[in-house]
């Protein structure tokens, strides 16, 4: 274990100056979904908290193998497999890459703790784990069970076991929610002991882009804004049936909804061939500043999804103070309280969501107010500096648990 230094002189507590292994499969600018800005929002505040901290995430031809991003050491590898169109044998691929240079590292350090992030990087971990005798704290974000209601295919069942062996094998385990907390105990029976309860973070960044310049059918039109991966999870397909609902009822609302994958054409053709041009469009891909420059555009924020163990994406509208409508379901149930801080709709009810916009443009006061204190608790609750002290404390536990361990083995 690296020495004890002080922190900050401002009241705080002494604590370890760490060193972190983290792994995960996607990190900035290689974004597939919320994982990525997630481990990023943790290890730049890791850093600025006086560890030192090193990902190993996947690479391209596109990006340099290591960089020194914001005080973090990146170190991008090529999966072995690079081009095979079978994604499990491309996984199996990239935690080869990864154990291999996990070890080169450690041949001039030694690591305090690996920090893994889902299964996707989980049979690297397990193996670093054992090659260097460094304890790892895994992070689960979401589970196959979870996002399927089930598992029913050969691939979610090799992808479920992946899952038990990574939490069988982990020294101590972080949810983002009281919720996944729950699936981790009833799905895969993992010991209470282990399972630490911390929020994802989130901060309100500057808004650099004008969006208006990349999607001008905005200009001067009032929006209701969406954002997230276009997978069944997410109940977009609510928000096709409300708009159609408004198409049917006369009602001027538009809704623009960012992101992409694999469900985006089949959502843009029933676009097409419902005729909603008018009142819905899928705008694809955004870059950061472009969704935050939507959100903080758009009149009311909406998140339909009908799994989501957490759900950043409310975060990040909420810290721009947009009133917020989330489902009641997951851990966005946990980030909301009704008419307080946001909104809640029923999951899957394209009833229940226009009901909750006709309230909030019945009601602009309530909205504004509504939209207020919900950037007010995310402010003081979810900022990264306060998840990274608590995924800190964490760390100092499973370290002290382990010398105990090894202690009580010893003698």
């Amino acid at each position: 274990m690296s020495k004890i230094i002080p922190k900050e002189a401002d009241g705080k507590q002494f604590g370890w100056h760490l060193k972190f292994l983290i792994l995960s499969w996607e990190y900035p600018p290689n974004v597939v979904g919320g994982l990525s800005r997630h481990v990023n929002g943790l290890a730049v505040e890791l850093v600025e908290s006086g560890n030192e901290v090193h990902v190993i995430t996947a690479g391209n031809s596109e990006l340099p193998s290591y960089e020194l991003l914001k005080g973090v050491n990146v170190h991008r590898v090529m999966p072995l497999n690079n081009y095979d169109d079978n994604f499990l044998n491309w996984i199996a691929g990239l935690n080869l890459a990864i154990v291999y240079k996990a070890e080169k590292i450690a041949d001039s350090m030694k690591f305090d703790i690996i920090h893994a992030h889902d299964w996707l990087v989980g049979t690297a971990a397990i193996a670093i784990k054992e090659s260097l005798s460094t304890p790892l704290l895994t992070t689960i974000h979401a589970t196959e069970h979870g996002r399927n209601n089930g598992i029913y295919t050969e691939m979610q069942r090799v992808i479920h076991n992946k899952e038990l062996q990574l939490i069988k094998e982990s020294d101590q385990l972080i949810v983002c929610s009281e919720y996944m907390r729950e699936e981790l105990l009833t799905i895969f029976q993992a010991s209470p002991k282990k399972i630490a309860v911390i929020p994802n973070g989130v901060e309100q960044k500057d808004i650099k882009a004008d969006a208006e310049e990349y999607f001008p059918s905005l200009i001067n039109r009032k929006y209701i804004f969406s954002v997230g991966r276009m997978v069944k999870e997410k109940g977009y397909e609510t928000i096709i049936e409300a708009a159609e609902i408004a198409k049917e009822t006369g009602q001027d609302i538009y809704f623009v909804i960012a992101g992409k994958g694999p469900m985006l054409d089949n959502y843009r053709n029933q676009v097409r061939e419902k005729k909603l041009e008018n009142y819905l469009n899928f705008i694809g891909h955004v870059t950061d500043n472009q969704r935050n420059d939507l959100l903080l555009k758009s009149e009311i924020a909406i998140f339909p999804s009908l799994y989501e163990p957490f759900g950043i994406v409310a975060l990040e509208a909420m810290i721009l103070g947009i009133p917020t409508v989330v489902s009641e379901v997951g851990g966005l149930k946990g980030i909301v309280q009704h008419l307080q801080t946001g909104l809640l709709m029923v999951p899957g009810d394209a009833k229940s969501v226009m009901e909750n916009i006709d309230f909030l443009f019945r009601n602009p006061q309530r909205a504004k107010e509504i939209g207020n204190r919900g950037m007010k608790i995310v402010k003081s609750l979810y900022g990264w500096k306060n998840i990274a002290s608590q995924t800190t404390r964490v760390v100092e536990d499973t370290l002290l648990n382990k010398r105990v361990l090894d202690s009580e083995v010893s003698t």
